[in-house]
């Protein structure tokens, strides 16, 4: 479980007007579909379902929660319904929007956020500077400035190799990109197909977690950044 931020940095909102919405599932290509509500389970989609199936609506909210809640990091969809024993995927995206309302009704300062791919528990911003003397006594591990520049780097001309790194900021990029993989900012995607092959870097899901973003494609373009 995380803490959601007053500002927002490290957090990404659900879609505007449907808080605790989950998109929506595809129809499994090459099956018969569903048996209608209350109609004997005894089909061809039978062999696709697990124990999870037989969980009622109340308890498959609950064990998703709990998932949710002791998970250190984001859970997807298809992750969840593999850990609850592959009930129907409808019914997990089900109990996913169901659970805003859930944590309203019972009072909890918790809030479920869509984030890096999947989805999240964290506490709400108005719990904020409560919750921030918890870690106030641990130190705060910082990017240095020089760091968030080959990070960016990373993020928008991924995959690059450090040659490329070094040829856009002028400067030697070797210790920072190590710094970067150690921190799971970063990572080896292969590579590159020019002579000496060298390695080309790519950014992570941490990398996204930790700046707020539910995909590469949401870092700010070249056109939202140009000022007048």
């Amino acid at each position: 479980m995380r803490q959601a931020t007053e500002s927002g940095a490290e957090t990404a909102e659900l879609p505007p007007g449907a808080e605790g919405a989950v998109p929506a599932v595809p129809e499994e290509q090459g099956g018969a579909e569903g048996p209608a509500e209350g109609q004997d389970e005894a089909s061809p989609k039978r062999g696709r379902r697990g124990p999870g199936a037989d969980l009622d609506d109340d308890e498959l909210a609950q064990r998703v929660l709990a998932l949710l809640f002791a998970s250190p990091e984001p859970l997807a969809q298809s992750r969840l319904v593999g850990l609850l024993e592959r009930p129907e995927p409808q019914r997990v995206a089900a109990a996913l929007a169901a659970i805003p309302e859930r944590l309203r009704a019972a009072g909890l300062p918790l809030e479920l956020r869509a984030l890096a791919g999947g989805y999240t528990l964290m506490t709400v911003p108005e719990m904020g500077a409560v919750v921030a003397r918890l870690s106030s006594a641990r130190a705060v591990e910082r990017i240095s400035p020089a760091a968030l520049e080959t990070l960016a780097v990373v993020a928008y001309r991924q995959p690059v190799t450090k040659a490329e790194i070094e040829a856009i900021r002028g400067v030697q990029a070797g210790p920072i990109l190590r710094s970067l993989v150690d921190r799971g900012l970063a990572r080896v995607v292969g590579r590159a197909d020019v002579p000496g092959h060298p390695l080309q870097y790519a950014t992570t899901k941490e990398f996204l977690d930790r700046f707020g973003l539910m995909a590469i494609e949401d870092l700010p373009r070249d056109s939202e950044l140009t000022r007048d």
